[in-house]
């Protein structure tokens, strides 16, 4: 099983996190508020995303997972497949029915997959300033829980970063810029708006196909000026076909998953990983219908997902 860290790459950029802001810690949906951007979906902005769907046309954005798929250390997963009470019978009743069940054992956040506000905070402070050692607990989240996300129906607008930046993969360490981001706009005749879920497309995917060790050291990814566009956007999510959407190794003066912290915490903004944006690109799809509507598990953090596409 290939199992690689990125903890001692992190280590080295300890230091260079500066000081956050503080006024973070207020939802401009007020002290209850636990789902964040996703308050930005309303009846009108579904009907208008519904309104992208054009072909029919449908792609799943969840790369296939299994128990060899690379990791965030120590993650990890595997399926155990039996037959209840079922070895050396001929089946049930005079139909002889039989059948499989799986028990999954492992982390929720491998491969395609939805980091949740309770996931990732600052100095153990999470969204909407909800205390650590008030919401998070052994047994699951109090608050922030993935159960509360509700569902992400949207804009979806795909950037192809490869082809703006002039490579297929990028090098570990890109980060798109606001610079770049807006110019893959403008090249692309798209615009992001308020409410939208804007994916990256890298290239890095091919990576993992040909040397999945190298595709979890490091990756290309959001800038932290990037972030900084897409939050005054008002989006709801970003996503990536990396395993950890920002630049790694991050960038000079940008803390340890700072960008991770500009969304997730400050802004409630969801994150997407491992997305499968190969076939969107060769379709030259620039935007088009967003849905997700993840396993609702109680006080989980993350959750394995495979939003659809639809143009």
């Amino acid at each position: 099983m290939l199992r690689t860290t990125t903890a001692a790459a992190a280590a080295l950029f300890l230091s260079a996190a500066p000081a956050m802001a503080q006024d973070w810690t207020e939802s401009p949906w007020g002290p209850d508020d636990e789902i964040g951007a996703a308050n930005r979906i309303t009846p009108e902005s579904v009907k208008a995303a519904a309104s992208l769907v054009t072909t029919g046309k449908t792609y799943p954005l969840g790369i296939v997972v299994d128990s060899s798929t690379p990791a965030f250390a120590p993650r990890s997963l595997s399926v155990t497949i039996l037959q209840p009470n079922q070895m050396g019978t001929e089946g049930f009743g005079p139909t002889q029915m039989t059948y499989n069940d799986d028990i999954f054992m492992g982390w929720l956040g491998i491969g395609p997959q939805i980091d949740a506000l309770g996931h990732l905070g600052i100095d153990h402070v999470y969204y909407n300033g909800f205390e650590g050692a008030e919401i998070a607990k052994a047994d699951g989240m109090t608050k922030l829980g993935i159960e509360k996300i509700p569902p992400l129906v949207a804009r979806g607008v795909l950037l192809d970063m490869a082809k703006q930046l002039g490579k297929s993969p990028l090098d570990e360490g890109t980060p798109y810029t606001r610079e770049d981001i807006q110019a893959a706009e403008a090249a692309q005749g798209v615009e992001i708006r308020e409410g939208d879920v804007v994916l990256f497309h890298s290239g890095w995917l091919d990576v993992l196909d040909s040397d999945p060790d190298r595709y979890v050291k490091a990756e290309p990814g959001l800038g932290k000026t990037g972030a900084e566009y897409l939050i005054e956007k008002g989006v709801v999510a970003i996503g990536a076909d990396t395993w950890g959407l920002e630049a790694v190794p991050f960038e000079e003066g940008v803390g340890v998953f700072e960008v991770h912290q500009m969304l997730l915490a400050h802004n409630g903004i969801y994150i997407l990983e491992n997305m499968e944006t190969r076939e969107l690109v060769a379709d030259g799809v620039g935007e088009f219908m967003f849905v997700l509507g993840q396993a609702r598990l109680k006080g989980a953090v993350q959750m394995i997902i495979n939003p659809i596409a639809i143009r």
